[in-house]
């Protein structure tokens, strides 16, 4: 029985692709720097990210018989071995697993627990696209426990270091709207993360 619950579960009843104003984000950093300030990204970030299309990713839900929750599902996938809610994960890993603010393939990245994502969120990086995109696999994201693959995930941080992202809404093939707060990723083993 899957009892874990992970972040995602009960969005927010908005069009995440879609700016307060109506209209669609010009690019998956929108809103991330001071007025006047250059962006937050730079030139290692692909032209389809500059203009919020996903990179390298086919983006695709797959709908199972039985409902998945992400904390099952990245531990499966990862083989990190830590059980409880996503947003626990991260100080369990502490003196078990390598903990690293910077993406590695297979890592899985703890998103924070806030009053609207009680649980957190686990995603497995699935590849490293740049510096400031990755994509993962995960389960019940913003759905009834069906399993996302090859989602595209932004860092929107100001400093580049992935403590905020956005997160590709494959429903609507569209960059959610949403920033997220990110801990950062437990490595399965002692792998070195990108730098």
């Amino acid at each position: 029985m899957l009892v874990a619950a992970c972040g995602g579960a009960s969005p927010p009843i908005r069009d995440p692709g879609l700016s307060p104003s109506g209209r669609p984000w010009p690019s998956p950093y929108a809103g991330t720097t001071q007025p006047g300030a250059p962006p937050a990204w730079g030139p290692a970030v692909s032209p389809a990210a500059a203009t919020g299309e996903p990179a390298a990713a086919n983006p695709r839900i797959v709908s199972q018989s039985k409902r998945l929750q992400c904390v099952p599902y990245a531990r499966e996938l990862s083989g990190i071995q830590i059980r409880g809610d996503a947003w626990t994960w991260w100080n369990q890993a502490a003196g078990r697993y390598e903990r690293s603010p910077r993406p590695a393939v297979g890592a899985v990245v703890v998103f924070k627990q806030t009053s609207r994502n009680r649980y957190g969120h686990l995603a497995v990086v699935t590849r490293i696209v740049s510096n400031r995109e990755i994509i993962v696999t995960h389960a019940n994201w913003l759905n009834k426990g069906e399993i996302h693959i090859d989602t595209p995930v932004f860092d929107v941080s100001a400093k580049n270091d992935w403590s905020a992202v956005r997160v590709w809404y494959t429903p609507k093939n569209i960059l959610g709207l949403n920033v997220y707060p990110v801990n950062g990723f437990i490595l399965p083993s002692r792998q070195q993360a990108t730098r």
